[in-house]
């Protein structure tokens, strides 16, 4: 008994295009994967019933392939687990937003007291580089002092400010 004359042209298709396939695929995938996606590619053509109907049989069984392969990274990337570590603080309770608040309100009053305490030229550089954001450069050419005094001030400043923080808690 003979196998009828379309399946004896997919037969001699499977045997040309099996080898390539499964090289192609080897070099994508790996060699443990490679020849169940082999067997998938040809199910899929063979479905489609596409192999009397294309002009090019072999382009057209490259472009399963392709699909099969982005079916299948979407697949794995949409069953991936998302691990998260475990993280104490992010598990932990938080605190109530009214207590942040009025802390944040606390913080902000001492931080006034502090910058008010400053002397002079310190409290003025502060001010200009932190409210009025003024570069080290600017403020220097505005008060006639070199960026080293601007910067030395600066310093002063965020040290009085710490300590003040520090105290606090």
């Amino acid at each position: 008994m003979t196998a009828p004359a379309s399946t004896a042209v997919f037969e001699d298709f499977y045997r040309a295009e099996h080898r390539r396939l499964l090289r192609k695929l080897r070099r994508r995938v790996g060699p443990n994967e490679a020849p169940d996606l082999v067997q998938e590619v040809f199910a899929r053509f063979l479905r489609s019933e596409a192999l009397g109907r294309v002009e090019n049989p072999a382009a057209y069984l490259s472009r399963i392939t392709r699909n099969l392969l982005i079916d299948r990274a979407r697949r794995k990337r949409h069953d991936m687990p998302i691990f998260f570590p475990f993280d104490d603080e992010r598990d932990a309770t938080s605190r109530a937003s009214q207590t942040w608040r009025i802390e944040a309100i606390d913080l902000f009053r001492l931080y006034r007291q502090t910058v008010r305490a400053m002397p002079p030229k310190t409290r003025r550089v502060f001010v200009m580089r932190r409210v009025k954001r003024m570069s080290y450069r600017e403020i220097a050419a505005g008060l006639g002092i070199s960026i080293a005094t601007v910067d030395y001030h600066m310093v002063q400043a965020l040290a009085r400010c710490r300590a003040a923080a520090t105290a606090q808690c």
